[in-house]
């Protein structure tokens, strides 16, 4: 922890970070991932990634809650102004170290009460002193130059009812694996998740997705057939139905980001094909995946 107080708390069927009681003028709480380092272990470049959810009731600000975020600091707790936050009204720049303080007024289809009570997934790419900033699958803010440099540590803040999940620091800031070839037989991954007995995807599925589309986009040759799996719980025959209608989903959406629709094919397993036990919770979640396989 930062400054404030936070606590894990069970959140839409996950375990969220959540505010218990804030500090200073925006009321809100710190949380300093635990390194070996207090400060100065950020690589030259990085990818940051979470999910968010702003819930709202009726009459409530739109500039609340929200979430922020701070790049710089000693080994002492971050209690400085946000370098940036997102709220579900803008996204605000507010120590200068990375840009000038003007904010950023999202666009009506993702603002307000477009922005509220569900999950966004947020990215976070920075490479050769330049930041993009991603709201879901779309760019939303580019800065060409950061102000301050280096950047040198990291730390997420939590204001109001805003919840964030699966937070991720990762080095290398090119949203994953752009420019490389690709050479493996499949990905498999865990990280496209739906609704349940459902094939809507959720949104804390663009961070995978968007590596997929990268990788997509860095090889112009490469085709792939998309595998559905589920675990076994309820009739192998729906599990079967439900996994190919997911991987058609999953084609849809890649398409719409850009993917040319020939390069995809799609096939449902249900639960034939298992990779860990089922008799666990922890076999289950593993057998409920995505792969791309090659072909």
């Amino acid at each position: 922890m930062g400054y404030g107080q936070g606590q894990v708390n069970r959140f839409d069927s996950k375990n969220v970070f959540a505010l218990v009681s804030g500090e200073g003028g925006d009321h809100a709480a710190v949380l300093e991932p635990r390194m070996k380092k207090k400060s100065g272990y950020m690589p030259e470049a990085f990818t940051v990634e979470f999910d968010m959810y702003s819930p709202h009731s009726d009459g409530e600000d739109f500039r609340d809650p929200w979430v922020g975020l701070n790049f710089y600091g000693d080994d002492n707790p971050i209690k400085d102004y946000d370098d940036w936050d997102l709220s579900p009204e803008s996204l605000g720049f507010f120590s200068g170290n990375l840009k000038s303080n003007s904010p950023y007024d999202l666009k009506d289809n993702v603002k307000d009460e477009n922005f509220v009570n569900k999950w966004h997934h947020i990215s976070i790419a920075y490479r050769n002193k330049q930041m993009k900033i991603y709201l879901d699958q779309n760019r939303i803010y580019v800065i060409p130059q950061v102000a301050t440099l280096p950047i040198n540590k990291f730390g997420i803040r939590v204001s109001g009812k805003a919840v964030v999940t699966n937070i991720r620091l990762a080095e290398g800031g090119g949203m994953n694996m752009i420019g490389k070839k690709f050479t493996d037989a499949k990905i498999i991954t865990h990280g496209i998740t739906f609704d349940v007995d459902k094939s809507n995807i959720k949104p804390e599925s663009m961070g995978t997705l968007n590596m997929i589309v990268d990788v997509l986009k860095a090889n112009p040759d490469l085709k792939f057939e998309i595998d559905g799996h589920t675990d076994n719980t309820g009739d192998a025959a729906h599990n079967l139905t439900l996994s190919q209608q997911r991987a058609n989903a999953v084609k849809a959406q890649l398409v719409s980001m850009g993917i040319d629709g020939s390069r995809l094919t799609t096939k449902g397993f249900g639960d034939s094909k298992p990779i860990r036990d089922n008799s666990t919770p922890d076999g289950k979640a593993n057998n409920r995946r995505v792969e791309f396989v090659k072909i």
